[in-house]
C-alpha cells in the first residue's frame, strides 16, 4: 500500500461529528497504518520545560500551549502541530493532563493524515480522492490567502532542524508541511484556518516571520490554481 492508496481510502464510517466538528478514531487510523506499513512509528515531540532540568510535551504559548507528533511512514517522518483546544474548537488555558492527551491523539490523527489517510476529511470534503474525482467537479473556493504581503524580512525562517525557539518551529513547520499539500486550493485554505489562532499570534509578535509564512501561502495558491486550471 502507498500514500495514494491511503488518500483514496473511505473513512466516512470510522468517523463522529462533535459539535460541527469530524473526527477519526485514532486507534482504528493506527490499525490501518500498521495495515499499510508495519514499521511505522509515532513519536510525542518533546520541548524544554522551563526550568534547564527537564522536557515536557508542550510547546508553551502563553497560558496556552501546542502539542507536536512524529509519524514515520514507508521511512518518511512527518510532523504535525496541534494546540490544546475545548470543545467549541478554542484554545483551552492552563490544559490539564487529559486535555494534553486528548490534543495528543488528536494530533497523532491529523499527523497519519498528512500521510494520506483521512486527509480529505481536513480538507472540507466528504469523499476520498478516488470518490470525489469520479462523483464531482472540484471549483476553487475563495482562497483564506489571496493577497501576497509585503514588508521587510529581517529574519528568515529556518529549516525544521535549525529552529532556535517555539516560534521559528512553528513557522519553519507551517511553511515545511506545505510541501505536503498538493491536493487543491479548499485544502489549502483549510490547512491555514486549522492553524488560525497559532497565526494570529504570530502575525503580532513576529510580523516578519508571518509575511514569509503568508507569502509561501500564497505561492502555493497560485501554483495549485495554475495546475486546477490545467487540468480543467
Amino acid at each position: 500500500m502507498s500514500p495514494l492508496d491511503l488518500l483514496k481510502l473511505n473513512v466516512n464510517d470510522r468517523t463522529e461529528k462533535k459539535n460541527g466538528m469530524t473526527y477519526l478514531s485514532w486507534a482504528w487510523a493506527w490499525t490501518e497504518v500498521l495495515k499499510a506499513d508495519p514499521a511505522a512509528t509515532w513519536k510525542v515531540e518533546l520541548w524544554a520545560d522551563g526550568t534547564g532540568m527537564g522536557q515536557t510535551v508542550l510547546m508553551a504559548v502563553g497560558d496556552t500551549a501546542m502539542v507536536w507528533v512524529t509519524v514515520t511512514m514507508f521511512g518518511k517522518p512527518i510532523t504535525c502541530q496541534l494546540p490544546i483546544l475545548d470543545y467549541r474548537n478554542k484554545p483551552i488555558h492552563m490544559p490539564n493532563a487529559m486535555d494534553v492527551n486528548t490534543a495528543i491523539m488528536r494530533c497523532l490523527v491529523k499527523a497519519i493524515a498528512m500521510h494520506g489517510l483521512g486527509l480529505y476529511i481536513y480538507a472540507g470534503d466528504d469523499l476520498p480522492l478516488e470518490d470525489a474525482t469520479a462523483t464531482m467537479t472540484v471549483t476553487t473556493q475563495t482562497a483564506a490567502v489571496d493577497v501576497q504581503i509585503s514588508a521587510p524580512v529581517a529574519k528568515t525562517i529556518p529549516a525544521i532542524a535549525d529552529a532556535q525557539n517555539s516560534t521559528e518551529l512553528f513557522a519553519a513547520g507551517m511553511v515545511e508541511l506545505l510541501t505536503l499539500n498538493d491536493s487543491d486550493v479548499k485544502g489549502l485554505n483549510s490547512y491555514w484556518k486549522a492553524n488560525q489562532v497559532q497565526l494570529d499570534g504570530l502575525k503580532v509578535s513576529h510580523p516578519e516571520l508571518y509575511a514569509q509564512v503568508r507569502n509561501a501561502f500564497a505561492e502555493k495558491k497560485k501554483a495549485l490554481q495554475e495546475k486546477e486550471q490545467v487540468n480543467e
